[in-house]
């Protein structure tokens, strides 16, 4: 989150307290830092705000979003190339970690880097070289401080065969970990109050007057049982689904002052339980909620799931873990959870295609040998 400019941690929470006290401690080194948490939880936030504060702050800052760049890409783009190492290179191309020489480079999703880049981020780590791509030699050697960031478990993926265990123990010196929203949930009304102010702002700015002189309509405040509702969300988009949200309602609401029915659906949840039961629904899981709305509310995967994933709202494992519950309900069968997840016959192969590409494919031979031994045991 920005503010004139300058990097913040938005929030008053123990949590961020003590993570805005870690961060000024990391700062004051040049040690390697591994940055985890939940996908929107704000780790490339954290990773700024250390270089801002540190004796490199003076020099560059260089995000790099390693799931985001084919295997091929990523190499000339961290590393750089020479002139006519492969189509297109009509002149030679500094890598973004020479760019970041004296500065900082965030590794964002280092968890999703190919065996083959790893080696090659290892190397790099061992000696400082760069070796442009289609150069012969190792290129100078940069002085650039190295961050790291993941919603992936690496040591999950180490015992996969996925990570290289030698490279996270290179990447893992300084290992922070940034608290899901609704671990410090008393911060929610202070991002909500810094998104609704920046969106208000570039609105009225942008905003043409109209006929009678007056302006368009922009939210400045949130009723309080809007806020109630936003309170008791889950939120498994973290702070990026906040600004998502206030966005939406810069966008759409009419009033000055948002109502709860001017709240995305998934927040207002018509009907929701509160005291004690309200309590077991906060603490579902993101996939419990999800699975819910594919079942009970008939929402397709294609709507609630994949946008979710594809914006970086939900992780992985909860794909992983909502497949799983689809696969214990059709005993196996991913044709039945096709149609459990409101999706048409002719999605399958779609569907199936996603989810390997993405990871979140799991064998359904255990699910089926397991019903068929629940049916066989004696009652």
């Amino acid at each position: 989150m920005r503010s004139n400019g300058q990097v913040q941690l938005i929030g008053a929470s123990r949590a961020i307290t003590d993570l805005r006290a870690e961060i000024e401690q990391v700062a004051r080194s040049d040690a390697k830092v591994l940055i985890t948490g939940e996908s929107g939880t704000g780790k490339e936030v954290v990773a700024r705000t250390i270089h801002a504060i540190s004796s490199r702050s003076n020099n560059s800052f260089v995000p790099v979003n390693c799931a985001g760049i084919p295997e091929t890409l990523l190499e000339s783009e961290l590393f750089g190339h020479v002139r006519g190492s492969f189509t297109g290179a009509y002149r030679d191309k500094p890598g973004k970690l020479e760019m970041a020489d004296h500065g900082t480079i965030l590794l964002d999703e280092v968890g999703e880097m190919t065996q083959r880049m790893q080696g090659l981020l290892l190397r790099f780590l061992e000696t400082g070289e760069i070796q442009k791509v289609g150069a012969e030699t190792a290129a100078k050697v940069t002085d650039v401080r190295v961050m790291t960031a993941t919603s992936r478990n690496i040591e999950d993926l180490i015992a996969a065969g996925q990570f290289r265990e030698d490279l996270f123990y290179r990447i893992n010196v300084i290992h922070i970990v940034v608290p899901p929203l609704r671990q410090r949930r008393d911060d929610i009304p202070l991002l909500i109050d810094y998104f609704l102010k920046g969106f208000s702002n570039r609105r009225l700015s942008a905003a043409p007057s109209i006929s009678n002189g007056s302006r368009h309509q922009v939210v400045h405040a949130i009723s309080p049982e809007a806020m109630t509702a936003l309170m008791d969300y889950h939120w498994p988009g973290n702070v990026r689904q906040v600004e998502n949200v206030v966005e939406r309602l810069i966008v759409t609401c009419r009033n000055e002052v948002a109502q709860i029915d001017d709240l995305p659906m998934e927040i207002r949840a018509p009907g929701r339980p509160r005291g004690a039961q309200a309590a077991e629904v906060k603490a579902q899981t993101v996939a419990d909620e999800l699975y819910r709305k594919l079942l009970s509310e008939r929402e397709s995967f294609w709507n609630v799931v994949y946008p979710l994933y594809m914006n970086r709202e939900i992780t992985r494992n909860n794909v992983r873990e909502l497949v799983h519950k689809g696969l214990e309900e059709a005993r196996g069968n991913y044709k039945i959870v096709l149609r459990l997840f409101n999706m048409a016959p002719t999605d399958y192969k779609r569907f199936l295609g996603f989810l390997r590409k993405h990871d979140c494919h799991l064998p359904f031979k255990e699910y089926r040998s397991f019903k068929e031994t629940e049916r066989s045991m004696p009652l």
